[in-house]
């Protein structure tokens, strides 16, 4: 079921809600919308209320006509707000790229409304080379004309990082992140997001966020990442295992940030994850 509320600020923000059981919510990343989680909602929504969100500024959710409200900080904000509208006391967190920062800083405020994070492919450490790389697109026009464009120019510029994933899987992503407009493919997120980042990394590099992977002590938690990830490192990976040894942890290979959550590897470490909160 498709949803809407609105948030403290007055956003209307657009989430899904499918399935029935202990709940599970699905964040996404910087510049990515609730389509991500499709495979995981087709997969688990039934034994687990599956609950996607579009952060402000993504996917059918309004723009924040501040661009200075595009933060971890206030996202975090906004997924309790949903969670408190759908008067949801706790749930576990899927969170992308991004959205696993969002469940980061939820667990040291709200540790009380988590039952356990799962993160898909990040860290409390960014990688400097993929940053640069989200630099290089952010806000801008993917330019290309059509989804079957899309998909011809992915096969081929992605496969170093994702080598082997088909033109069919690629023309699906395309249909996800981008839209259809007049001069061809869109964003479907605010291009003020540019903006925003530009802001928050003005001092340089974004800052190390250890503290709040550390707030995670004790809690259900698992990592997934890509074997080609130009943003969380391997060296990051190990470091965050050597903190939280109970932490479940698997690589994908053949796939770069983020993995697709359709893999086998990551299919098994979700289902183990959230095997352990029953």
């Amino acid at each position: 079921m498709l949803g809407y509320f609105h948030t403290a600020d007055g956003l209307r923000l657009a989430y899904r809600d499918e399935g029935a059981g202990p709940v599970l919510l699905c964040l996404a990343g910087l510049t990515r919308n609730m389509a991500d989680f499709d495979p995981v909602a087709e997969r688990l929504a039934g034994p687990w209320r599956v609950i996607r969100l579009d952060s402000r500024g993504r996917g059918l959710s309004d723009y924040d006509p501040d661009y200075r409200n595009y933060t971890v900080l206030q996202e975090s904000q906004d997924a309790l707000e949903l969670l408190d509208h759908l008067g949801i006391d706790r749930a576990a967190i899927l969170g992308t790229s991004r959205g696993g920062l969002i469940a980061m800083t939820l667990a040291v405020g709200h540790r009380d409304r988590l039952l356990g994070v799962c993160l898909n492919d990040i860290g409390p450490s960014v990688d400097p080379a993929g940053l640069a790389n989200i630099f290089g697109y952010v806000g801008q026009p993917p330019g290309f004309t059509d989804y079957d464009d899309a998909a011809r120019q992915l096969y081929s510029t992605m496969a170093d990082r994702f080598p082997g994933v088909s033109q069919s899987r690629w023309r699906v992503f395309a249909t996800n992140v981008w839209k259809e407009g007049p001069e061809g493919l869109d964003l479907r997120y605010d291009p003020a997001l540019r903006q925003a980042m530009m802001a928050q990394s003005a001092g340089g590099s974004l800052p190390e966020i250890w503290p709040l992977f550390e707030a995670l002590k004790d809690m259900p938690l698992a990592l997934l990442r890509g074997e080609n990830s130009d943003i969380l490192s391997r060296a990051t990976a190990e470091r965050m295992r050597a903190i939280h040894p109970d932490m479940l942890y698997a690589e994908v290979p053949d796939r770069g940030h983020v993995p697709f959550l359709d893999e086998p590897e990551a299919v098994r470490l979700i289902d183990a994850f959230l095997e352990g909160l029953t």
